[in-house]
């Protein structure tokens, strides 16, 4: 039987119609049956597009729609916790986008409120999922590098550069929870963890480089509050140094840079264009050990595609891969794929870099 999914925040363009949508037409266990956006041209215009039977301008309907056994809310982030919500007290299952809430209050809220209802939950933190990074972890783990010394991760953020939209706006103010910490650096982070183990402790410093932004569909100029220069320094259990650093909007030159240092070798990921988020890109593995003078493409084996289609598009590769665990979860009784109660962990750790960053001094992680 195939799981329904009904996606809240489905409009063309956006980054449903990039991802999920994608992600969940190419698997067989799953059927697109509904969408809801907040006008009903929208919504309707959604539907035609991707071809979906259902389509609502109230995410009430999409919820008590009986075909949906997922709900997917893939809306900003300060309206995450009142749908996500609904969803809940609905008996539905639930796949929220990261973050969460708007901070770890609402995450926790949340994970007690899925907990209490008993139902499934997947947060969209994928970076663990993409192919190329499962082939990092296979290749560390497998001695590539020999022992891991340190790693370094440089990317921009896309957004929080010197100009917005008014729809994007919402983005430099700090309180409602979307920041290059929360979102870019988090993501990344993600799949550091991933290939590399977690941390023991963090530094950090968090700086607020541009104190206002342009809008430009209005011609005014906001208050910049979400620091844009978000600079992460730690050690892992393993005893290898992390560096990791993100900027808001993006450089000239390279806007996505990861290398893994070892006794033995090094890997180098590096991705070309603006976007530095790498949740969202395809990014080319390099490496080189022992008496190579430099780094050389590595292919990646078909065997870390699969289920999905090696053909998919990178923004749904990590999605898609989500999904795919979750219905092998669902089939087998697992748990593989991270849900709300590790969302609520993330936004702890985001709480600990604050933290970090304020006092000036290293937190010590459990």
């Amino acid at each position: 039987m195939k799981i329904g999914v009904g996606i809240i925040g489905a409009s063309v363009g956006g980054w449903a119609a990039i991802s999920h949508v994608p992600a969940l037409k190419a698997l067989p266990d799953y059927e697109l049956r509904a969408i809801s956006t907040s006008r009903r041209a929208s919504a309707d215009l959604a539907a035609k597009e991707f071809d979906i039977p259902a389509a609502f301008d109230d995410h009430a309907e999409l919820i008590s729609h009986p075909g949906v056994d997922l709900v997917v809310v893939s809306v900003k982030v300060p309206h995450h916790h009142a749908l996500v919500s609904a969803a809940l007290a609905a008996g539905k299952m639930v796949y929220s986008e990261w973050p969460l809430g708007v901070d770890s209050s609402e995450a926790a809220d949340l994970a007690a409120r899925a907990e209490a209802a008993g139902v499934r939950t997947v947060i969209g933190l994928q970076g663990g999922f993409l192919p190329v990074i499962r082939h990092t972890r296979a290749l560390v783990a497998d001695g590539y590098v020999g022992r891991v010394l340190g790693t370094t991760l440089v990317g921009s953020g896309l957004s929080w550069g010197p100009e917005t939209d008014r729809a994007h706006a919402y983005l430099y103010d700090a309180a409602l929870g979307v920041t290059p910490l929360t979102a870019s650096a988090l993501h990344a982070l993600e799949a550091v963890n991933f290939v590399l183990g977690q941390l023991a402790g963090v530094s950090a410093n968090l700086v607020i480089g541009r104190t206002e932004a342009r809008v430009i569909d209005e011609g005014k100029t906001i208050p910049v509050t979400a620091a844009d220069q978000v600079s992460i320094t730690g050690t892992f259990h393993s005893g290898a140094a992390l560096s990791l650093f993100y900027r808001g909007g993006f450089s000239r030159g390279d806007n996505f840079r990861w290398e893994i240092n070892g006794t033995h070798g090094d890997l180098v990921l590096t991705a070309p264009g603006v976007n530095g988020n790498l949740q969202a890109l395809d990014p080319r593995l390099q490496g080189g050990r022992g008496g190579d003078q430099a780094v050389a493409d590595i292919a990646l084996p078909d065997s870390v595609f699969r289920p999905v289609p090696r053909d998919l598009p990178a923004p749904a590769q990590g999605v898609a891969h989500l999904y795919a665990h979750f219905a092998q979860d669902l089939r087998e009784g697992t748990q593989t794929v991270p849900g709300f109660g590790y969302a609520l962990q993330r936004h702890r750790l985001v709480d600990t870099v604050e933290q970090a960053s304020r006092t000036g001094s290293r937190q010590i992680l459990p």
